[in-house]
């Protein structure tokens, strides 16, 4: 397990309720226990396990994301799904105490790590993009008032000349006699 790829671990880690959570029975596989020696753990050790670090799914949010699988394994669970965060994920590893476990959180936590990396330099690309954006309407409204200064400026031309057709026509100064 110390070598468990980061892709197997990522395609487990799903985000409900705007957190990123792993589910028991996800857990108990990498784990290599039964799904209810999770759920135990988290009974047996209610002040080691606050909201912040796992909650169960409504079931509404476990139909949704049995939806996303294209089969189920999940058969008839007789009680609500958990799911853990990245803190209750390291938790579980602290209650579990096994090599497994430990080794599993490790890479587990490398995972998380690598995600918020990500998720920070994306964020730092989407700000880039908006002010790439902005940048570019501020210059398109400069085109804009330059070419209208332009228009402004040969319509300015437009009728110096015509006033200077009208005044050739009028000889300053000298009279010519024909």
């Amino acid at each position: 397990m110390e070598n468990l790829p980061q892709e197997v671990i990522q395609s487990r880690i799903y985000e409900i309720r705007n957190l990123k959570v792993m589910l028991d029975s996800d857990l108990a596989k990498l784990y290599e226990v039964e799904t209810k020696r999770i759920n135990e753990a988290v009974k047996n050790n209610p002040d080691k396990f606050p909201d912040d670090f796992y909650f169960e799914l409504t079931e509404e949010e476990s139909e949704i994301l049995k939806s996303k699988f294209s089969t189920s394994s999940w058969g008839g669970r007789r009680k609500a799904t958990k799911v853990f965060t990245e803190q209750g994920v390291y938790m579980l590893a602290t209650v579990l105490k096994s090599k497994v476990a430990t080794e599993v959180t490790i890479n587990i936590m490398r995972t998380f790590t690598k995600l918020r990396e990500f998720a920070l330099t994306y964020k730092d690309i989407i700000i880039e993009l908006k002010n790439l954006k902005d940048d570019v309407k501020l210059s398109q409204n400069q085109t804009n008032q330059n070419s209208e200064n332009i228009k402004t400026a040969f319509e300015i031309l437009s009728q110096i000349l015509e006033d200077s057709k009208n005044t050739q026509d009028k000889v300053m100064g000298f009279r010519v006699e024909k």
